[in-house]
């Protein structure tokens, strides 16, 4: 990519001023898992109305997965579902305007049950839905009343047994100590989470198991054929640390990344609620046996929002395991980490890297560098198939146009 010459690109005192402030309110949080209970106890605009999230920059209604009005009993049907969607009886809103992140459709509903991730120094909030696991998951579009059973039952049984565990403990769980230890086991916390998954379990499971009445016994079952079940807590840490970095009035700091599976958008935090939007960018990887790039989706979920927080591809030298998955080499990985470091405002104080000698992860993507150096930020993520329902279908890396960051500076005022 061509670096793009620009006024802002030269030193700029208060931008330079705002910077370090707005990093160093990302890196002085503390997420601490707290709790999990129903969304529309979270969010007030889920109790009042029909409204559903979704992952992304907003879109329109027609791109959306809507099985979870048939899981909110507002339709009985896929073919009612869309009738009401289309008569303008639901209202769809991207999850990161309430302070919420999910992966893939990044689709939440009233009923379902959210963890909340909060910060005691600043008093902070955010929130993720709970994973679902793989196959056919409302996440990948999919209906049925397999899809229908998992999510009640995640609603009735899982989400109380989580609580009744969290409740036990005499302090919440530092979801950052549990992401430093596992970037040390090969994780790198947003595609592969195998060891942090596997830390949470245990973090919970002799509490789950005192609590088989509420569903514990089940919950612990679930955890166990579930490696992707901390990625929705990398995301709702990361959500809570850029949220902290937001609204640094002049700062050039990126502070959402999201997509829909039609655009890609960022946020910045000198520029207010905007968002800055290109269309969806393919991913370059490896697929499933029977799958090629022609059943795939565009980049489509919330869980860019690691990388903001210097996880997924800012990490990816941590991960050797997962080189092979999405594809390249271990060279490859640590040479990925090493250039996003010349697109950030500094490294992470407590996510090292092993494969570039413990160096901290890059984190706080600038603007201004992305468009001075024609370095776009790489995203680990997975492969949806571009039919509702079907699932993963592989995964490897992608990449956030840089046309997004060439809108968000010239927003910057000269």
């Amino acid at each position: 990519m061509t670096p793009t010459s620009r006024p802002l690109l030269t030193a700029r005192p208060d931008i330079e001023a705002a910077n370090p402030t707005a990093l160093a309110r990302v890196l002085d949080v503390q997420p601490l898992w707290t709790d999990v209970r129903p969304a529309a106890e979270l969010i007030p605009e889920l109790a009042d109305e029909r409204l559903l999230l979704h992952a992304g920059p907003p879109v329109a209604w027609e791109w959306m997965c809507v099985g979870a009005v048939v899981l909110e009993g507002w339709a009985a049907t896929e073919e009612g579902a869309l009738r009401l969607a289309g008569s303008g009886a639901v209202r769809f809103a991207p999850c990161h305007h309430h302070d919420m992140v999910g992966p893939m459709a990044g689709i939440l509903s009233p009923s379902m049950p959210l963890m909340v991730v909060e910060d005691r120094a600043s008093g902070l909030r955010a929130y993720s839905n709970l994973n679902e696991g793989q196959g056919r998951c409302l996440r990948y579009g999919a209906l049925g009343d397999d899809v229908m059973r998992r999510l009640r039952w995640m609603g009735e049984r899982l989400g109380p047994a989580l609580r009744a565990a969290l409740g036990e403990r005499a302090e919440p769980v530092n979801l950052r100590t549990v992401t430093a230890q596992a970037l040390q086991m090969g994780d790198e916390c947003h595609s592969r989470n195998t060891a942090a998954s596997a830390l949470l379990a245990r973090e919970l499971g002799p509490a789950l198991a005192r609590h088989a009445d509420l569903g514990g016994i089940e919950a612990l079952d679930f955890l166990r054929d579930n490696n992707y079940w901390f990625l929705n807590f990398s995301m709702a840490a990361g959500k809570l640390a850029l949220m902290a970095g937001h609204g640094v009035e002049h700062s050039t700091l990126v502070t959402a990344f999201a997509r829909n599976g039609v655009d890609v958008g960022i946020r910045v935090s000198g520029l207010g609620d905007a968002w800055f939007t290109a269309p969806a960018a393919p991913v370059d990887g490896l697929y499933f046996a029977g799958y090629g790039p022609g059943d795939a989706n565009p980049d489509i979920g919330d869980s860019a929002i690691t990388e903001t927080h210097g996880l997924g591809g800012f990490a990816l030298a941590a991960a050797p395991a997962i080189v092979g998955f999405v594809g390249g080499t271990p060279e490859r990985a640590r040479r990925v980490s090493q250039e996003m470091a010349a697109i950030t405002l500094g490294r992470h104080r407590d996510y090292r890297l092993s494969g570039l000698d413990f160096a901290g992860s890059p984190v706080g993507i600038d603007v201004r560098k992305v468009v001075d150096t024609g370095l776009e930020p790489v995203i680990t993520t997975g492969i949806a198939h571009r039919e509702p329902g079907i699932g993963q279908i592989g995964a490897g890396l992608t990449h956030a146009p840089l046309s997004c960051f060439t809108g968000a500076l010239d927003a910057f005022p000269e």
